[in-house]
């Protein structure tokens, strides 16, 4: 367990430095003395570990013992507390948490995928040896989510949580909606600015928003971390007629990571996690959220509705969240890491999101040909789906398809799952269907 009985420093060991290690360095030395005071103590980065030493990061890493193999750092004697920035749900950063954890050292992280997998048994280790766990930094970048949750809105029961949870998506989105560009063309353009990967696979799939909805989660409502049970859907299919068509309508499209607990008929509580592009009404503060920027909306039972919005990536956001979280360790403040002990999380089972009432976008590509728009609307009234607009665009491509949108009347998400289910073997359907739930506002 770290010392936190003197003014002693807390010394840190660095593993990964990268943008985000080597802000932590560059904020550590800019505001040493704002830091100092606030922690009641100095923090001192003592030793430090990446793939190659010679690489040229900026920072003077001289004063700071090097360790080649990082997960040497847990067994160090002059370390109390392990930063972990190199990412990756196994591997040697899983090795390095729980080794941490053993040696009774604290760990802070801002490694999403790593919480959202294992996040439960990282946390019973580190509540039986009494020691902290931190990972403000793992979702939302810079914006104090989890101590939020954790500590701002404790009085509260967290009712719904929903939000725009990755900033590249969110870009590429925002950008489309703002130039009129296709899904294609704007994502190279973000991946030429450095807002997208070269593998944006995890991004627009929406896999890293899922990480963060998991941990949101058991936060909120108490659950035991469910990363495999979030419902997953990305923004690769969105196209530029969606966009416009949504502005026709009222709304913007976003990648909206949400969560709510429900009841089962049982009476036991089941959980609602899913990550899908919506429509947002114009008027809601989701809407404005433009460029890589991330928000989150938590809905307490006295506190009413909490926004949460800032930089969700880069490295001063992030560095800022990792020295918050090591400010905490300094204090001596360790506290439950999902809110609640890990024993009294609850494994709660997938909701069944059909009996959910709402409005619905959908958008087809069809053949054009006659009699298309009458098979589609006839299993629309089959499944008893009511459709409040429906609009027949041009021609999607030379091949000769167009584009059938509409947005339907609110009603049970299983009418509409049925309706798709209807036209599943359909020959007119040149492509799946595009669905997007619509965010009340």
């Amino acid at each position: 367990m770290p010392d936190t009985t003197s003014s002693a420093p807390l010394r840190i060991a660095l593993a990964g430095l990268g943008t985000v290690g080597a802000g932590v360095i560059r904020l550590l030395d800019a505001n040493a003395d704002l830091v100092t005071a606030r922690a009641g103590r100095p923090l001192e980065v003592v030793a430090v570990s990446a793939r190659d030493r010679n690489r040229d990061r900026g920072v003077d890493l001289s004063g700071f013992a090097w360790e080649g193999d990082m997960t040497q750092m847990a067994s160090r004697g002059d370390v109390d507390v392990v930063v972990e920035l190199v990412g990756g749900a196994d591997g040697p950063a899983l090795t390095l948490a729980r080794d941490t954890i053993a040696a009774g050292k604290g760990l802070v992280t801002a490694n999403k995928a790593m919480i959202a997998h294992h996040g439960l048994a990282l946390a019973e280790s580190a509540e039986a040896q009494g020691t902290a766990l931190k990972f403000e930094a793992a979702v939302a970048g810079g914006i104090p989510i989890v101590k939020g949750l954790r500590e701002g809105a404790a009085a509260n029961s967290i009712e719904h949580i929903y939000g725009i949870l990755n900033g590249t998506a969110n870009y590429i989105l925002s950008t489309m909606e703002s130039s009129g560009a296709d899904f294609a063309t704007t994502l190279k353009d973000a991946q030429e600015l450095g807002y997208a990967e070269a593998d944006p696979t995890f991004d627009i799939e929406g896999i890293d928003a899922a990480h963060k909805l998991a941990i949101l989660a058991a936060i909120s409502f108490g659950a035991r971390v469910d990363f495999e049970a979030v419902a997953c859907e990305g923004i690769s299919r969105v196209r530029a007629a969606d966009i416009a068509q949504a502005d026709a309508l009222g709304y913007v499209i976003r990648l909206i990571g949400m969560a709510d607990i429900s009841t089962d008929s049982s009476g036991a509580p089941v959980l609602l996690q899913q990550v899908k592009p919506c429509l947002v009404p114009k008027g809601h503060p989701l809407a404005h959220v433009t460029g890589p920027t991330n928000a989150v909306v938590a809905e307490g039972n006295y506190s009413g509705r909490l926004l949460f919005q800032g930089a969700g990536a880069g490295e001063g956001p992030t560095a800022s969240a990792v020295v918050a979280d090591l400010i905490d360790i300094a204090r001596g403040e360790a506290g439950a890491p999902f809110s609640v002990p890990a024993a009294a999380l609850q494994a709660m089972a997938p909701a069944e999101s059909g009996a959910r009432i709402g409005q619905t976008y959908l958008r087809f590509t069809v053949s054009d040909r006659p009699g298309v728009l009458a098979e589609i609307t006839a299993a629309m009234r089959d499944a008893d789906v009511s459709i409040e607009s429906l609009i027949q665009q041009g021609r999607a491509n030379d091949g000769g398809e167009v584009l059938v949108a509409m947005v339907t009347h609110d009603g049970p998400e299983s009418c509409v799952t049925y309706a798709l289910q209807l036209l599943a073997d359909s020959d007119s359907l040149t492509a799946p269907p595009l669905v997007m739930k619509i965010l009340e506002d």
